[in-house]
């Protein structure tokens, strides 16, 4: 290549190699037995030694080689130094490969916001649901999600022994998003994926509406949106508070790159800019196709209990 590449794929690149790394983190504290359990604001709401490694590992890393791009984390950790053996400085050669969109090829560090779940799926990953774990890196650029990353670190393990684990995902607006086979649910089927934890009222009576003749529930805002570009899921429905812009960063960058969609249940989209309000306040609709059917279908009851922001 003639040119270095540009500041938008090299941050995906190095993203890329980060989550990898975090992904093994993730397995090797499972391994050890010792999750390092506490609970943040009650038994639905848990941090393990895993989250607290994995966001170190990343914010440390990508600041080493971004020092000007502001990154936000789930967890609110102290201020203190990071062990050399969590710090990643590679980066995926392939990514730097491809041409960046020519509307994000002049992009300065300073103007990239990067919004890190190092564990999405806690609660489940307590509980060894270990499918519905993921590791979300999402850039946003104008308020904008841009580009993102998903590591699935326990990808395959239900092969057993053998297995090769893990495999991480990526897209960026307008080149595509890479790792995994893009797929339609079959013959026009509404299948609903929502919450497995966190449902209420609101959320059966908006997954109820929609008619669905399936309904799924899982953990994990980026596993929903793997189940949406997998073809195992036409809608991802969750009429309540409780999503926060971390859990939807990267898989909404995700589902953008392949044509998909992903709003608040009003049917505005989500802003990132560094210094916006951290919770989705008025739920999450996510879909591959046919966005304004599933909107439509929303309860005026569930419009006028969630305003938008």
């Amino acid at each position: 290549m003639a040119s270095s590449p540009a500041v938008l794929m090299r941050l995906v690149a190095s993203a890329y190699t980060v989550a990898e790394k975090a992904g093994t983190i993730v397995r090797k504290v499972l391994q050890s037995g010792e999750l390092g359990i506490v609970e943040k604001t009650g038994a639905d709401d848990l941090q393990t030694l895993a989250d607290r490694l994995v966001q170190k590992s990343i914010c440390a890393s990508l600041s080493k080689s971004f020092p000007k791009v502001t990154i936000i984390g789930e967890e609110e950790l102290p201020a203190e130094s990071v062990e050399e053996d969590l710090i990643e400085i590679g980066h995926s050669s392939l990514i730097l490969q491809k041409s960046c969109p020519d509307q994000y090829a002049s992009l300065k560090e300073e103007e990239l916001v990067v919004w890190v779940d190092p564990l999405d799926g806690t609660k489940e990953y307590t509980e060894g649901l270990l499918d519905h774990v993921t590791v979300l890196i999402g850039i946003a650029y104008g308020g904008t999600a841009i580009a993102g990353v998903i590591n699935q670190p326990f990808y395959n393990y239900q092969i057993g022994a053998g297995a090769s684990l893990g495999r991480t995902l990526w897209g960026v607006l307008g080149l595509g998003a890479f790792g995994f086979q893009l797929q339609e649910v079959p013959d026009g089927k509404r299948i609903i994926t929502t919450t497995r934890s966190h449902s209420n009222k609101l959320v059966t009576d908006t997954v109820q509406a929609m008619e669905p003749h399936d309904v799924i529930r899982v953990g994990g805002a980026g596993n929903k949106i793997i189940q949406l570009v997998e073809g195992k899921a036409s809608a991802y429905v969750f009429a309540s508070p409780g999503c926060k812009k971390w859990d939807t960063c990267a898989p909404e960058a995700i589902l953008h790159a392949v044509g998909g969609k992903l709003t608040d249940i009003h049917g505005n989209a989500f802003r990132y800019d560094a210094n916006v309000k951290h919770m989705n306040s008025a739920g999450v609709l996510a879909t591959l196709r046919d966005h304004q059917y599933y909107l439509s279908r929303v309860p005026q009851a569930v419009l006028q209990a969630l305003p938008a922001d």
